[in-house]
């Protein structure tokens, strides 16, 4: 219970004054107890995800997931994190507890200086990215990798539980 408790805070966080939170707020022992029962007998499954448009500066599809199942994430990620995030490289940021965007301004300065011979010549820099990657990106290999970090059949399961929680449309949860 102590994992659901500890994501169940980091969940909130920021959030404190949403109607979703609040209402999860009203039984919030109730809820998290419902919520480590299903994990338990393996009846876990997330609600459909929310998909929604968000013009902020770009136009994005977003799907978001119910705060029940953000508590389920997040207590996930505290078991995963510590497996996978030595394996990441150092200039990894996204994500990453102690690489923030403070963090990657620095390393990209650093670089910046290297290739520039401390900003004596011009140099260039490509900025990329994969479009639509969350929607793009195989299951089957993403839970291949995963398989050869963890062998808990019910992190597993969950794993696979979670990626395959199709949308819904209509407005933000």
């Amino acid at each position: 219970m102590s994992n659901l408790l500890l994501a169940w805070r980091k969940a909130k966080k920021h959030k404190t004054m949403k109607p979703y939170v609040i209402e999860f707020e009203k039984n919030t022992i109730e809820n998290l107890l419902r919520l480590q029962e299903e994990l338990i007998n393996e009846t876990y499954y997330p609600k459909p995800l929310v998909t929604f448009i968000l013009r902020d500066p770009k136009t994005r599809k977003i799907s978001k997931s119910a705060f029940r199942d953000r508590i389920i994430h997040h207590a996930l990620v505290r078991i995963i994190e510590p497996i996978f995030d030595k394996s990441f490289i150092y200039d990894s940021c996204a994500n990453r507890k102690g690489k923030g965007n403070l963090f990657a301004i620095k390393r990209f300065d650093l670089f910046k200086r290297k290739v520039t011979n401390n900003l004596k010549s011009e140099a260039f820099c490509l900025k990329a990215d994969i479009k639509h990657y969350f929607e793009e990106v195989n299951h089957e290999i993403l839970l291949n990798v995963i398989k050869r970090k963890i062998s808990d059949k019910n992190v597993i399961g969950l794993i696979e539980r979670i990626l395959n929680n199709l949308p819904e449309r209509g407005g933000a949860n």
